[in-house]
C-alpha cells in the first residue's frame, strides 16, 4: 500500500509520496515513475503506474461540505476531473467523500459507523455510537454493509476541536467527545485529534479493500 498526500503525513506506516494527488496521477499516467519512501527514508521505491493494482482517492471535501455555507471562500470541485484521471489509468478505482457530493458521484455506496458497530463509552458512561456517513464510487460492483442502525444511542462526531469540559448537557447537535473516545469510536489510536477529524474509519477501508482484493483475485 502506498499512499500520497500533499501534507507530510509522518505518521502513515507505508512508504509515501508527499505531492498533490493530480499531478502525481498526471506523473503516472505520462509514464513517469514516482518516488515512494518510508518515515525514515531508508526504503526507497521508483514506481510507474504498471506498479500499482487499485487506486482510492479521497478529493478535499471542502467544496461539498455542509461547512461550505458558513463562509464565502470558494473551494474546487475535483471529483470530476479526479474521476477523469483514474478511468485514464485502466484500473480498479474507490472515489471517497462526504454526504454533500452525491450529486457529483456515480451510484455511490453509503457507509455508515452503525454498520460496523462503531460505538463507545463517554467518560461518564453514556453510550455513544459514530454515523460518520461517506460515500463511495467505484468501477467495480461494491455490496454495501447493510442498512444504518439508527437506534436511538447517543450519536458523536469526530470533527473539529469541540469544547474541553463536556457533559450531558452538551450533547446535543454536533457532539464530540474527549479525543480518547473519538479514537475509541473510530478505532485509531495513533493520529493526532486533527487527523482523526479527516480520517475515513479503518473498518470501511478493510470492508472495501477486501472487495477490491477480491475482484482483483477473479481478473487474475
Amino acid at each position: 500500500m502506498y499512499g500520497v498526500d500533499i501534507v507530510t503525513q509522518r505518521r502513515y506506516p507505508f512508504p509515501f509520496h508527499q505531492d498533490d494527488a493530480g499531478l502525481v496521477l498526471r506523473d503516472l499516467l505520462a509514464g513517469l515513475r514516482v518516488v515512494f519512501s518510508t518515515a525514515d527514508g531508508r526504503d526507497v521505491e521508483h514506481l510507474s503506474l504498471s506498479d500499482f493494482s487499485a487506486i482510492h482517492a479521497s478529493p478535499p471535501c471542502r467544496a461539498y461540505s455542509v461547512t461550505r455555507h458558513s463562509h464565502s471562500k470558494k473551494h474546487p470541485e475535483l471529483i470530476a476531473p479526479t474521476r477523469d484521471a483514474l478511468l485514464r489509468t485502466g484500473l480498479p478505482y474507490v472515489i471517497e467523500n462526504v454526504e454533500g457530493a452525491r450529486n457529483e458521484l456515480r451510484d455511490p455506496m453509503l457507509l455508515c459507523g452503525t454498520m460496523f458497530g462503531l460505538r463507545a463509552t463517554d467518560l461518564d458512561g453514556q453510550p455513544l455510537a459514530l454515523r460518520r456517513h461517506r460515500l463511495f464510487e467505484s468501477n467495480l460492483f461494491l455490496m454495501s454493509a447493510g442498512g444504518c442502525s439508527h437506534d436511538g444511542t447517543q450519536v458523536a462526531g469526530v470533527y473539529g476541536g469541540g469544547p474541553m469540559q463536556r457533559n450531558k448537557s452538551d450533547r446535543r447537535g454536533g457532539y464530540t467527545p474527549k479525543r480518547s473516545v473519538r479514537a475509541e469510536l473510530m478505532g485509531i489510536d495513533w493520529a493526532t485529534q486533527h487527523g482523526l477529524s479527516q480520517a475515513i474509519p479503518p473498518a470501511y477501508t478493510e470492508f472495501i479493500g477486501a472487495q477490491l482484493l477480491k475482484a482483483l483475485e477473479v481478473a487474475a
